[in-house]
């Protein structure tokens, strides 16, 4: 199953990310707890070069707790700020806020010998579709403007949006690379939403998502659907759940389409577990 995705625009994205970056003190990069490795942009690395930023672990809420505390020592070793939060209840946002101001200390000190006092602290917010920016920025802002949803890329001219947090927002769209080199990426990022599902066959990625979790997680499988894995193929435990579910056209067939949306509803919302599907290398 390979995944292409790349919408024109993102190309002028990055020219603007490019065209702006002087003008914000630090960058919140915002990547899935999920699938930390998968959600990060490879080119992000050198279009910021040294400018400070905060890994943002968001939708940890969705995460194993031993997969976020594995990825934020990972981040913490490369000399990197990380915080896991869930931007939708505000877990994590107060350490976030605190990171934030620590980060622009220096640039603060600098500014008041400058006579710029009481500056709020310029933020870039960085990360690709779906990974949940606006849903941060509302957060934190306190407000319920921001456009959100579960469809990647709605959020698409850039704005500077003021928090009570002495925090000024620059909203940019979230970017992905033109291409996929591991097809694992590209099922990841499929897996978790943040490609478009009207351009993938929905069927075939539930699965491998069954693939996935048998592989990996089978016993959060077993629990959620009540189906033993044992020597079964992956289409035999999609049956199997799409039954018991009662994903049944008349006659009695399986609704693939039916039992292949549960399945992908319910592991986005965390209702089969919580499940990190990548963590650091050793």
């Amino acid at each position: 199953m390979n995944i292409n995705w790349y919408p024109g625009h993102m190309k002028k994205t990055r020219e603007s990310i490019e065209k702006n970056l002087s003008m914000v003190d630090i960058v919140f990069e915002l990547i899935d707890a999920r699938i930390p490795i998968s959600s990060r942009n490879p080119i992000i690395d050198d279009i910021l070069g040294s400018k400070p930023r905060i890994i943002i672990l968001n939708k940890s809420d969705l995460a194993s707790e031993v997969g976020n505390k594995a990825w934020e020592e990972y981040f913490i070793k490369k000399n990197l700020m990380a915080v896991c939060i869930d931007a939708l209840s505000g877990k994590g946002i107060d350490r976030l806020i605190k990171l934030s101001n620590e980060l622009y200390e220096d640039k603060r000190q600098k500014n008041e010998r400058r006579g710029i006092i009481n500056r709020p602290v310029r933020v870039m917010i960085l990360g690709i579709p779906n990974v949940g920016k606006s849903t941060l920025i509302n957060t934190l802002a306190r407000r319920k403007s921001a456009k959100t949803g579960n469809k990647p890329g709605i959020t698409r001219s850039n704005q500077w949006i003021k928090t009570k947090a002495n925090l000024e927002l620059l909203d940019t769209p979230g970017i992905l690379w033109p291409k996929f080199e591991d097809k694992k990426v590209g099922l990841n990022l499929a897996f978790t939403g943040a490609i478009k599902d009207e351009i993938l066959d929905r069927e075939s990625l539930a699965l491998k998502l069954i693939e996935s979790l048998a592989e990996n997680f089978p016993n959060l499988l077993n629990y959620r659907y009540n189906v033993e894995i044992n020597d079964k193929s992956y289409l035999q435990i999609m049956e199997e759940i799409g039954i018991k579910r009662g994903a049944l056209l008349k006659g009695g067939e399986i609704d693939y389409t039916k039992v292949s949306n549960i399945i992908l509803d319910e592991f986005r919302k965390g209702i089969i577990g919580r499940i990190t599907l990548e963590f650091p290398e050793e």
